[in-house]
Parts: structure tokens; sequence; C-alpha cells
């Protein structure tokens, strides 16, 4: 499994209606692509005042190759539509991330 995690730091200024159009327009709109298993939204806890609010965006996938194919077809409309609403207000990168062990548990030593 792949996840593709989106880290947005995000001015406070808009922060909030951020993560509501994040919500309600945006995730929607990438899963809507088919390509995507699941997401959440994290917000990272910082102790720094930057001045913004950084999020990371994560969409689980099957492959490799659904990312590809999402991000040649899909994911530059959909980042234009991010950057005309917030254009200035956030830093964005992406990194792709391959899933190797869930919820892995110490086994008792014998």
């Amino acid at each position: 499994m792949i996840l593709y995690n989106v880290t947005v730091s995000i001015d406070n200024t808009v922060a909030a209606d951020w993560l509501q159009w994040m919500q309600e327009v945006h995730i929607p709109e990438v899963m809507q692509t088919g390509f995507f298993l699941g997401n959440q939204i994290c917000r990272v806890v910082e102790t720094e005042d930057t001045g913004g609010t950084t999020y990371a965006v994560q969409y689980t996938c099957r492959n490799v190759e659904d990312l590809m194919e999402y991000q040649r077809d899909h994911s530059p409309a959909l980042q234009q539509k991010l950057h005309e609403r917030y254009a200035g207000q956030y830093a964005s990168f992406r990194t792709m991330l391959e899933v190797v062990g869930v919820n892995v548990e110490r086994k008792e030593q014998e």
C-alpha cells in the first residue's frame, strides 16, 4: 500500500477557512477520482510559532502506478484550485511512502 502525504503550512489568518475547504471541497474531489482508498488530516503539533499551522493530508492507494496516474491526470487541476484560492498563503510539499508495517507490536521475550 502507498501513503501519499501532502504537508501544508497555511497562514493562520486563513487556516480555519482552508481546513473547512479541504474537508468539504478538495478532499472529496480527490477521492472522487477513484484512485484512493482512504484519507486523513493531521495537524502537526509544534511549539514554535511560525505564523502558520501545518497539516499533513494523507491519502492511501493500492500501488505506485495508481498514484502516478493520479498525479499525471488529476493532480495538476486540483492543485491549481488550491493555488487560486490561497496563493501566497501556504507552502506545501508531497511525499510518497510505502507502508511496510501496520499496528506492529513488540513480541514478548520468551
